[in-house]
């Protein structure tokens, strides 16, 4: 374990310009800090945000300069130990919730721009609230096991054999970005797996679909597409950004738009060839089964206004057809429930976002006949055999994303 010497404990003194905390601000955007770092309500940076993981709930901490509370008194050294070896400035280990096995990939000059950023933000104070984690998995120095076994520090090379841009991207994607920290499946130590990076994952009740099969997409994904869906959470020709992606893209809205391409291009380029190409199934005028007549009327009451083809909320508003969204295809129902219950809040002039939760009006029952309903009319794929009123109670208990 790294060890600061006295002089790098101390509280730092930091001279910086307005070109280094721009900078520092565009990389803080890129690495979503403060979507995590931001509790529902909270101050900017200030934590104190629940993090639910398979092993209990973590918080996340205060990284705003304030010295008894946030990072106040870290030096630049103190800061880069965090971020490349998952150390505090004390000495205790940090939880890789934290996801220093991707930051650890960021350059130093990075590393420092952000500091300083963090830096010359308004100090808070604000506690955050203590950790509740299963037994064993809370006692910290244990983690020193786990980054014997997943925590690969330094820099990764460019690759001579690839583009400026495609570089650029799988340092920001790879590194800063830490998409594969929701986009992965993780072992039982709460780990990425190996070999399955980007392959899909879970966070906050939702799935995070796998990024390796956006070319199999009904529409397959374009850069253009994949740009504009990460920093506008709209992609005219597949959905709408919704749960914990809703706010990664807010904060990649404030990123350099090359830095974005950069990123896209090289998701681009991580596509399986095996993932099967999906059908945009578009009925406009569809033969309702008896056994669905009851979802069709719910499907009319509270969706067609919106998403019916022709409507005038969808002309207005650019809204593709269900028939092209990710969750609608997708191998399991979870964020098509999701959707129905949480809806897609509204966030100022983002009308084309906006979508009510029908938690509070549908049971159960309907939400599941309201699913197997979307499933049949837009997509092309297998029905879901998974969703149920029993299901949909199981995921109505699961914590939201703010």
């Amino acid at each position: 374990m790294p060890v600061l010497s006295a002089a790098a404990r101390q509280k730092p003194m930091v001279e910086i310009g307005p070109n280094v905390i721009q900078h520092g601000a565009q990389l803080v955007a890129l690495a979503d800090c403060a979507v995590c770092h931001s509790a529902k309500g909270g101050a900017l940076l200030a934590g104190g945000l629940k993090l639910e993981t398979p092993f209990g709930a973590i918080y996340s901490t205060n990284i705003t300069p304030d010295d008894e509370t946030g990072i106040g008194t870290w030096s630049l050294d103190a800061f880069k130990r965090a971020m490349r070896n998952g150390v505090s400035r004390d000495g205790h280990l940090l939880y890789p919730a934290f996801a220093y096995q991707h930051f650890t990939r960021a350059r130093d000059a990075d590393i420092a721009d952000i500091y300083a950023y963090l830096m010359s933000r308004p100090p808070v104070h604000a506690i955050a609230p203590d950790n509740h984690l299963i037994f064993a998995l809370n006692i910290r120095p244990l983690l020193a096991g786990w980054n014997l076994l997943f925590l690969h520090p330094g820099e990764v090379p460019a690759d001579p054999a690839q583009s400026a841009e495609w570089n650029r991207g799988r340092y920001l994607v790879d590194g800063l970005g830490h998409c594969g920290a929701c986009h992965s499946p993780l072992n039982l130590l709460g780990a990425e797996k190996a070999g399955q990076a980007f392959a899909g994952g879970s966070i906050d009740g939702w799935d995070a679909p796998a990024l390796t099969r956006l070319s199999g997409a009904p529409v397959p994904w374009t850069q253009t597409q994949l740009v504009a869906y990460l920093q506008t959470g709209l992609a005219s020709e597949h959905g709408a950004a919704a749960g914990p992606m809703r706010s990664v893209s807010r904060e990649l809205a404030e990123a350099p738009r090359g830095d974005v391409e950069a990123m896209a291009a090289y998701l681009l380029s991580l596509q399986n060839p095996a993932s099967p190409m999906r059908t945009a199934v578009e009925q406009a005028n569809p033969v309702i089964a008896p056994s669905q007549q009851r979802a069709h009327a719910l499907f009319v009451g509270a969706c067609a206004a919106c998403h019916e083809a022709g409507a005038p909320m969808s002309a207005m508003g650019g809204r593709p057809s269900l028939a092209r969204g990710t969750a609608i295809n997708a191998d399991n129902p979870n964020n098509t429930v999701r959707m129905i219950l949480d809806g897609n809040g509204w966030q100022g002039s983002d009308a084309a976002h906006f979508m009510p939760a029908f938690a509070d009006s549908l049971t159960d029952t309907q939400i599941a006949d309201l699913a197997h309903y979307l499933r049949a009319r837009y997509s092309a794929q297998r029905p879901w055999n998974s969703v149920d009123e029993t299901s949909v109670a199981k995921i109505r208990k699961e914590t939201p994303t703010p």
